[in-house]
């Protein structure tokens, strides 16, 4: 991740000062710190009526060709929800109706920090699922026979799943 040097409000050079008892970027022009926050993300646990999860085999790093949740950054203007659902409309092109939040953690992600990841269930959906933005693949699973999820946040929501339902 590039790391700010610049002033997002004025475009002054940053410098590092202790604010709220943390070293943070710090705007002398500004005189405003510059908080560096995590970014928001969605992703669905999606069951079928046999209880078959819903996987996409990622087209993109990180992690390109390893199984995951369907899911994706939120954007600006968009609630979590339906960040979720679009994301599963264009990795899978299914549409979905969200059940119930199953959780929210925050992700350690080798090209963008931290990232804060909220999960839904979704149960209620159409369409068959086909490999969209994003994905090279998209499949039902038997959860006893799941191949290996590339983020351990997307793990832990199919353990939460797993074990409330």
């Amino acid at each position: 991740m590039l790391k700010k040097t610049n002033c997002p409000f004025c475009g002054s050079l940053l410098t590092k000062k202790i604010c709220d008892g943390r070293n943070r970027l710090f705007c002398k022009k500004c005189n405003e710190p510059v908080y560096e926050n995590p970014l928001p993300a969605t992703c669905i646990v999606l069951v079928d009526t046999r209880e078959r999860l819903l996987l996409v085999k990622r087209s993109v790093e990180p992690k390109i060709g390893h199984w995951c949740l369907p899911g994706g950054f939120i954007e600006i203007g968009e609630s979590p929800e339906k960040a979720a659902l679009r994301e599963l409309k264009e990795e899978t092109g299914l549409s979905g109706r969200i059940e119930t939040l199953l959780g929210v953690t925050a992700a350690t992600s080798s090209c963008y920090n931290s990232i804060l990841m909220v999960a839904y269930l979704v149960k209620e959906y159409a369409g068959l699922p086909v490999a969209g933005d994003d994905a090279m693949d998209a499949a039902f699973f038997e959860q006893d026979k799941l191949p290996e999820i590339a983020f351990d946040s997307h793990q832990s929501f199919v353990r939460i799943y797993r074990a409330a339902y």
